[in-house]
């Protein structure tokens, strides 16, 4: 991993080239033990550390609103959030490991329903490594994962519903069917309404989840979720991985539905390097 931005009098004296890909099967809230903070020299591989001091979320502004969402996606060069369906197969080790720096540094993940059906969704467990920091933040040992569904339409027999550490949380409409609220309810979720019909409204997602205590928001889509939110000016921040392939097809981008009537300008606060994959981090400007 190398740091190309910000430009450092240290990441001027980096050498180039890529790192080897890492191998096999770091899972999805990936490998790597806690170490040394602080500016990274040389090309190696980052301590989970190092990675929760790069992607920290900031502190609020005095008199600003204290919640931050920040999205994390990935796509290819030629714009594809996933191949065949799955985000997967365009992902990398190194991207596995902010994954999963991203989730434990959160309070809750916002996902869409239709990505909990395609990625069987799981829930976020908690890191040994990142327990201290949890415990002083005042934060759950896991973030909770929170769905958001107009129809409710879940698989309650999934490990997300079953065997969560903390309990999942389901974001609807007022006018959601009752008898689907009940079900939800039923098998453990927490049902959270967030829109005054069927369906959610982003920013009454966010002002839900930040009166049950979840300021720092993390969301990792669905495209059409987070075209939602960017149109609804939810959105503080976008960690998007740039992977090194092309899939061509016609695989959804990182964000879908509506097009907004001017583009939103992101500024760039950081970008990282390794095997070839660019790992961005960009905030409103």
């Amino acid at each position: 991993m190398r740091r190309l931005f910000p430009v450092t009098d240290e990441t001027a004296a980096q050498p180039f080239g890529g790192g080897t890909e890492r191998e096999g099967a770091q899972a999805a809230e990936g490998g790597g033990g806690a170490g040394v903070t602080g500016e990274v020299l040389g090309d190696r591989e980052w301590s989970l550390a190092e990675l929760a001091a790069a992607y920290a979320y900031p502190e609020p502004a005095a008199g600003g609103r204290g919640t931050w969402l920040r999205a994390n996606m990935v796509s290819t060069l030629d714009g594809a959030a996933q191949h065949e369906g799955r985000s997967q197969p365009i992902s990398s080790a190194a991207d596995m490991r902010i994954f999963g720096t991203l989730r434990a540094l959160a309070d809750v993940v916002l996902v869409g329903a239709e990505t909990v059906r395609q990625e069987a969704y799981r829930p976020a467990r908690a890191r040994a490594e990142f327990a201290d920091a949890r415990k002083a933040a005042g934060q759950a040992p896991a973030p909770a994962i929170a769905v958001v569904t107009a129809s409710l339409d879940l698989d309650y027999s999934l490990p997300l519903f079953t065997s969560p550490q903390v309990p999942t949380l389901v974001l609807t409409g007022a006018a959601a069917a009752p008898d689907r609220v009940a079900a939800a309810e039923k098998a453990g979720a927490r049902v959270v309404i967030a829109g005054d019909g069927a369906g959610v409204a982003p920013a009454r997602a966010v002002a839900a989840l930040a009166g049950l205590g979840h300021t720092r928001l993390l969301t990792e889509g669905g495209p059409r979720l987070l075209g939602q939110l960017i149109a609804a000016e939810a959105l503080d921040e976008l960690c998007l991985t740039l992977s090194p392939m092309l899939t061509a097809g016609d695989a959804q981008r990182i964000a879908g539905g509506p097009a907004v009537a001017v583009p939103r300008r992101f500024e760039l606060v950081s970008l990282l390097e390794e095997a070839g994959f660019l790992f961005g981090r960009y905030r409103r400007s």
